[in-house]
């Protein structure tokens, strides 16, 4: 059972840096940026599909609530038949 704490303890430690890294020195490049770039449009362009979408089921809501009220106005309207 030690052997396999020895090894989780030794997998999780990180290790130290070698003395000569410069931390400055590490960029992303326009690897970096291009990724990030593309990652920001998907976002943007889903939430512009999802207010679309939102907003096309508001309005279907709203017609269906108007249609039923001109049918329940017009069902009011109406003379009740004998049979």
């Amino acid at each position: 059972m030690s052997g396999l704490y020895t090894a989780i303890v030794m997998l999780a430690s990180t290790p130290t840096p070698q003395p000569n890294f410069n931390e400055n020195s590490v960029t992303p490049t326009w690897v970096g940026f291009a990724a990030t770039f593309l990652v920001a449009a998907a976002v943007v362009l889903l939430c512009i599909d999802m207010v679309r979408r939102v907003r096309r089921v508001r309005y279907r809501g709203e017609i269906r609530e108007q249609l039923e009220a001109e049918r329940d106005a017009a069902a009011s309207e109406q003379p009740p038949t004998n049979s």
